[in-house]
């Protein structure tokens, strides 16, 4: 198991967090995300052999988030 840490700006407010944790918790290969609400900071835990961190910044930019390292 990797663990990566982005920050997604908009992941201060409830809706765009219940459907960041949704997108997360169903894809492939990603084992937990813990979502911080003061700063929108979240830890991933996946599995390197199914994604890299790269692949999750896609995946969460496809659903119009704006994330950063």
């Amino acid at each position: 198991m990797q663990t990566t840490t982005l920050y997604v700006r908009e992941a201060t407010a409830e809706g765009p967090i219940l459907n960041l944790e949704s997108i997360l918790l169903n894809t492939d290969g990603v084992e937990r995300a813990i979502i911080d609400v003061e700063d929108g900071e979240i830890k991933i835990e996946y599995s390197e052999e199914k994604l890299s961190p790269d692949q999750l910044v896609t995946l969460i930019e496809q659903y119009g988030l704006n994330v950063t390292k």
